[in-house]
């Protein structure tokens, strides 16, 4: 009897609800452990602590309502999706013109046309989604579809992370990062006295047992999400998926990276201001083609 790979993909989605409820959870720890045992109390006390108290509650807040708005964006935003028939804009717009052209005019622009073509990426076909693949695009099989811009399944969030929900995974991962380091320093010293408090019972098992659960999750998160925000700055800064990695070695020079600057932007907008929230401003998804997941420049349309 042979196993089917792709229901096995497809479960996978199971797992990821599974995940959510988790990182729920610990949301929820890491909340009551700092704010409400270990910093919430020191607001009762006035002077400097109370003021440390509460710049330190605002900081976690604010932290904590970027992380969940980027979480939501990612989970509930579609990374992109290949439209129906789709033809790459180059052919459509070659049979329009092509109407109204004389015959010299035809065969000079079927000329360029061709010197253009050499210089576009090659375009895939899709034989499971019976649809054409638009450059960088990829299948994902536990969503059982085709993907634009596709970088993973992102099995914490139960979904793809592609063109249009990229900035909003690393937002997340940023945010994440952010806030569990900060969890971390500031529940440092109560984890010092936890083994004290423990010796002499002066707090209770459940609380005692909640702050050092919280410091542990949020340690290990800090270190793990270290390692993937590193990595996926590389990626960003040189216009690179996680599935493109392979091929880009394959080049002496990676066809999409246009230097710092234009990679950021055509995953974070040219709006400073929105840079560093979960949105995208509407002159940005109009005049940045690659935030549509369709069309990318490429080094050598940039040179010509």
């Amino acid at each position: 009897m042979e196993m089917n790979l792709f229901k096995f993909c497809s479960g996978l989605k199971a797992l990821g609800y599974c995940m959510i409820i988790l990182v729920a959870a610990i949301i929820a720890v890491s909340y009551y452990a700092v704010v409400v045992l270990t910093w919430g109390p020191q607001l009762l006390r006035g002077g400097l602590h109370s003021f440390f108290a509460f710049s330190i509650i605002i900081v976690f807040h604010i932290l904590l309502i970027l992380l969940l708005w980027s979480y939501l964006m990612v989970v509930f935003k579609d990374p992109g999706s290949v439209p129906e028939n789709w033809k790459p804009v180059l052919e459509e717009e070659n049979l329009e013109a092509g109407s109204s052209m004389s015959l010299s005019d035809h065969v000079a622009t079927e000329a360029s046309a061709s010197d253009v073509l050499e210089m576009r990426p090659p375009v895939g076909y899709c034989s499971r989604c019976q649809n054409g693949k638009p450059p960088r695009c990829h299948h994902c099989s536990v969503c059982q579809r085709c993907v634009l811009k596709m970088d993973h399944h992102c099995v914490w969030v139960v979904n793809c992370v592609g063109a249009c929900n990229y900035k909003f995974f690393l937002l997340f991962l940023l945010y994440t990062f952010l806030e569990t380091s900060m969890d971390t320093l500031i529940l440092l010293p109560r984890f010092v006295k936890f083994f004290g408090d423990a010796k002499n019972h002066s707090t209770s098992p459940g609380s005692l047992a909640i702050i050092f659960l919280a410091f542990v999750l949020n340690l290990a998160f800090t270190l793990s999400l270290l390692c993937f925000i590193v990595m996926h700055a590389s990626l960003l800064l040189s216009n690179t998926t996680s599935i493109e990695v392979y091929e880009k070695k394959r080049g002496v020079r990676w066809k999409y990276d246009l230097g710092r600057k234009k990679n950021f932007e055509q995953v974070f907008g040219t709006k400073k201001a929105l840079w560093f929230l979960p949105l995208f401003s509407k002159e940005d998804l109009d005049s940045t083609p690659a935030l549509r997941g369709l069309e990318f420049p490429t080094l050598s349309n940039i040179e010509a």
